[in-house]
This record gives structure tokens, sequence and C-alpha cells, in this order.
């Protein structure tokens, strides 16, 4: 049997890559829009009767929960999205990715679904205010002071983390200048440095 050899003139290339990205990113974008639309008008009643079960009515406990959700459903996720970018040179870096970006969605969602509420003018998301203000009260000004001290932590961390690698560079560099400046032979000892 012989087999029919094609030339590279006959082929189709098909679609460039970034093509094939960008209808990617294209479709999750309008499935995101349409799911978007189709639970704004369950998820936020449902999330306002969650807090209000939480909270019962307690200004103390509305605080404390809201600070809650605000830190933790802000800093996690940035840390989340940061990993993402720390992960690219990894071996399966594509699969650990998207399941990071997913995770840092899912943990978002708690300070999204209150600020689809805080800002909604439809139905459900006036009926969750109106649940917010007497069955949780202080729940969304918390919710809001935490996610503003969650991004400052996240943004603390990227300080402390740049500063540790720039330290770890100035320690090599230094080393590597030391390693230059010090005796050929082995019976000379090098001056302390005062």
């Amino acid at each position: 049997m012989t087999t029919p050899e094609t030339s590279p003139a006959t082929e189709k290339p098909g679609m460039p890559p970034w093509a094939k990205k960008a209808i990617g990113i294209a479709v999750m974008a309008v499935v995101l829009v349409l799911t978007f639309f189709i639970l704004r008008a369950t998820v936020p009643r449902g999330w306002a009767n969650f807090v209000r079960s939480l909270v019962g009515g307690s200004y103390s406990s509305g605080l404390a929960w809201g600070l809650m959700f605000g830190v933790l459903c802000t800093l996690v996720p940035l840390l989340l999205f940061r990993a993402v970018w720390q992960v690219r040179k990894f071996k399966y870096a594509r699969p650990v990715q998207i399941g990071l970006v997913i995770a840092g969605v899912v943990v978002a969602v708690p300070n999204l679904l209150t600020l689809a509420i805080a800002t909604g003018n439809y139905l459900s998301a006036e009926q969750g205010r109106m649940q917010f203000a007497t069955d949780a009260p202080g729940f969304r000004g918390a919710t809001l002071t935490g996610a503003i001290v969650g991004a400052v932590l996240f943004v603390g961390f990227l300080v402390l983390g740049y500063m540790y690698k720039k330290r770890g560079k100035d320690l090599d560099k230094m080393r590597g200048e030391l390693k230059q400046h010090e005796p050929q032979s082995k019976g000379e000892a090098p001056a302390p440095e005062i």
C-alpha cells in the first residue's frame, strides 16, 4: 500500500492559536453574561436569607460576619489569582491555572453577591437590601470594609514578597563580590570587614 503524500501548500493551516483563544474567551464571556442575567433573579434573595440566618438581627454579629466575608473573600481570591501567574512555568500549568481561577471565582462569590445586592436595581436585589437592612444590620458596610482590608493585605503581601526577592538577589550579589575578593592562596586569611 502506498500513502499519498500531501504537500504543505495543499494543507489547510487552520485557525491561528490567538484566534482560537479569542473565540474561547468570547464564548466564555457570553456564557457568563447569560448566567448572570438568569441567576440574578433568584440568587440575591437566597444569599440575603442565608446572611439573615447567620447574623440573626444582631449588629455586632453583622459586623463580624461582614468583616470575615469581606477580608477572606477578597484576600484569598487575589492570592489564588496571583498563584495563576506563579505556576505558569510548571509542567502541567494550564490545568492548574484553570483550577486556581475557578477556585478564586468560587471563593469570591459571597462578595460578588453582596455587591450585586448593594448595587443592583432589580427586584431581588431590592428585596435583599431590605433583608440586609432589617435582619442583617451592618453586614454590607462591614463587607465593604473587609474587602478594602483584604485588598490592602494583598498589596502588603506583594510588597513583602518583592522585598524578600530583592534581598535575596542583593545577598547573592554581595556573596559573588566577596568570593571575587577572597585570597588565592590557602595560607592567607581574609581581613575581617567591620
